[in-house]
C-alpha cells in the first residue's frame, strides 16, 4: 500500500508543478496584461484533484490518520482554482488580479500541505 500511496503523492506533485509552472512561466506576460490560463494549468489542477481524493482514500484504507479539516480547506482552495481556470480557459487574456489570485491560491495550497502538521 505504501508504494501505491507514494505513486499518488508523486502524481500529485506533478499536478502542482503543472499548475504552478504554468503560472510562473507567464509572470512576465501577467505584467504586460497578456497572461492566459494554459491547458497544462487546467490539467494540473484536475490531476491534483483526482490524486488528492485518491490519497485521502488510500490513507484511510491503510488506517493512517487523515486531518479532515486540512483536507477540506485544501479541497476548497483547489476547487476555487479549478473553477477560475476552467471558466477562463478559452479567453485570450486574463485579468492580472485573477491570474495572480490563481498563483497565490496555488502557493497557499502548497504551504497548507507542507506547514500544517
Amino acid at each position: 500500500m505504501d508504494v501505491l500511496i507514494n505513486v499518488f503523492v508523486a502524481l500529485h506533485i506533478i499536478g502542482i508543478a503543472a499548475l504552478l509552472g504554468g503560472f510562473l512561466t507567464q509572470m512576465k506576460a501577467m505584467g504586460a496584461g497578456t497572461a492566459r490560463f494554459t491547458p497544462g494549468m487546467l490539467h494540473g489542477a484536475l490531476t491534483m484533484l483526482v490524486t488528492g481524493v485518491a490519497l485521502v482514500g488510500l490513507n484511510q484504507a491503510d488506517d493512517q490518520p487523515v486531518n479532515n479539516l486540512k483536507i477540506g480547506i485544501k479541497l476548497a482552495v483547489l476547487l476555487v482554482i479549478l473553477a477560475l481556470v476552467y471558466v477562463k480557459r478559452d479567453e485570450e487574456t486574463v485579468d492580472k488580479g485573477l491570474f495572480g489570485a490563481v498563483g497565490g491560491l496555488t502557493l497557499a495550497n502548497v504551504f497548507i500541505a507542507t506547514l500544517w502538521t
